[in-house]
């Protein structure tokens, strides 16, 4: 019998994995912390006792592990254990070029891998509407689709391995440089002597409104923001390294995202940073 691994039981990796299990796929499941396997018990999911363990056991493997180092150890780990024919499906926000890395050692093993970032988060998670970013090659992708549909909603095909990467650090760029402007916005109506609930209120009705706008307006400062900032601050800075490499027009206009964001991200952390 054909088996699914995961590996990556946080908060939204392990809602992941419950919707495989619950869609009758299955599950063996491996963590570094055994407690992150106790919420499992009894779902039916089988456990690996080690990660080449469950490499040895598994054809297919999702990955959501939190950063590219992660991404790297448990993907090389696969890379070795796993039999010709395998796929790893990388689920983590990491470097494209680590991605198509991996990929290169992977094909050398006759393994395909794909990275395949979600957005949504938990909650997104497990009611099964997450939205997949998928890189690599069309055949495969298409073969993946099935497991991917038990925690997705939407699964966007954006090109060969590495694309999906890419198009989510682009797309929390813009998420962040939406959330500077509409930060400066809520301050510009303050220096104007606009009633800041008002303001507020006008723009959730009118075309400035955005997702972004109404995560600043809930903030009273950047440093509010700290935790947030901490995970996008991240992703650019993925996305920087990505862009030092790309050539043209199209890694010009992405680095003005970038450099858009910067400004209040290094405000939202620079507290935190501060302390001892």
């Amino acid at each position: 019998m054909e088996r699914y691994g995961f590996v990556g039981l946080g908060s939204q990796g392990a809602p992941m994995a419950r919707r495989m299990i619950a869609a009758g796929l299955p599950v063996v499941l491996w963590a570094r912390r055994r407690e992150s396997l106790a919420p499992f018990a009894g779902s039916g999911a089988e456990f690996a006792e080690s990660l080449a363990e469950l490499g040895s056991r598994v054809h297919y493997c999702g990955v959501c592990v939190v950063d590219d180092a992660g991404v790297e150890a448990v993907c090389r780990e696969l890379i070795a254990t796993m039999a010709p024919g395998g796929r790893i499906v990388v689920h983590a926000t990491a470097s494209p070029a680590l991605c198509r890395r991996l990929a290169v050692e992977a094909a050398e093993r006759e393994l395909e891998l794909v990275d395949a970032p979600v957005t949504g988060g938990g909650p997104a998670a497990e009611a099964g509407r997450l939205a997949v970013l998928v890189g690599g090659h069309p055949a495969v992708v298409a073969a993946i689709r099935p497991v991917l549909e038990t925690f997705a909603a939407r699964i966007f095909h954006l090109g060969e391995v590495g694309a999906g990467q890419r198009a989510k650090l682009l797309n929390n760029a813009l998420m962040a440089a939406n959330l500077a402007l509409a930060h400066l916005a809520l301050e510009a109506a303050g220096d104007l002597g606009l009633d800041r609930a008002q303001f507020v209120e006008l723009v959730r009705a009118g075309s400035g409104h955005s997702f972004a706008f109404d995560v600043a307006a809930r903030i009273a400062e950047p440093a509010a923001f700290a935790h947030g900032a901490r995970l996008l601050a991240k992703d650019l800075d993925l996305f920087a390294v990505e862009l030092d490499v790309a050539q043209g027009r199209a890694a010009a206009d992405a680095r003005r995202l970038v450099e858009t964001a910067g400004h209040f991200l290094q405000r939202a952390l620079a507290p935190r940073e501060a302390q001892p």
